[in-house]
């Protein structure tokens, strides 16, 4: 994993001194990355796609000002994307239909109110089992699970080997099928 990280900081040196080519290669590596992290707060493609536009911009025009000795390369990146996303969040004042268009979706009104309220029964069992976890190991699978993290991001954000993520995440659900069999 250090061994990307030192690619994704040489890229960055490069870009800083206008090397496209060095941009192209930055782009194709952490493009998803970036993306996944500003659909999950924009929750729209199109939207989506304009930010990462934007966010490509500013890291071309703000290269030079990237520090390895502060963060990862890709630490710094995720926060631009991350900033602009929220940025254009803050932005949205009224909705309009075709920033929603799942409202015009009417509901099944064919669900009975008894599967209703056992899926909330089983949400709220899922939600006390996940709180028996221990405080490291609950954000381990919140931020597999929910947030949609890879072991190898993992492994980097905890400072820790790839095979001792999955060993945790094993070990984790395993306490978790535990927890909602009894």
């Amino acid at each position: 994993m250090l061994k990307v990280a030192d690619e994704l900081t040489g890229l960055m040196a490069r870009i800083a001194g206008g090397d496209r080519a060095a941009f192209a290669s930055l782009y194709d590596a952490v493009s998803a990355k970036l993306f996944g992290t500003i659909i999950r707060i924009l929750r729209r493609r199109d939207v989506s796609e304009d930010v990462l536009q934007d966010v490509f911009v500013k890291i071309w025009q703000r290269a030079s000002d990237y520090d390895p000795q502060k963060a990862s390369p890709v630490t710094w990146m995720a926060t631009i994307a991350r900033n602009a996303a929220l940025d254009v969040a803050r932005k949205k004042t009224a909705l309009a239909l075709d920033d929603a268009p799942e409202a015009m979706q009417v509901a099944d009104p064919g669900i009975p109110a008894l599967a209703q309220i056992e899926t909330n029964e089983d949400l709220a069992r899922l939600n006390r089992c996940i709180e028996g976890l221990e405080p490291d190991r609950r954000q381990l699978v919140r931020l597999a699970y929910l947030e949609g993290l890879s072991r190898e991001d993992l492994a980097q954000r905890l400072s820790a080997p790839v095979g001792t993520i999955k060993t945790w995440l094993h070990r984790s659900l395993k306490q978790l099928k535990e927890c909602l069999g009894s």
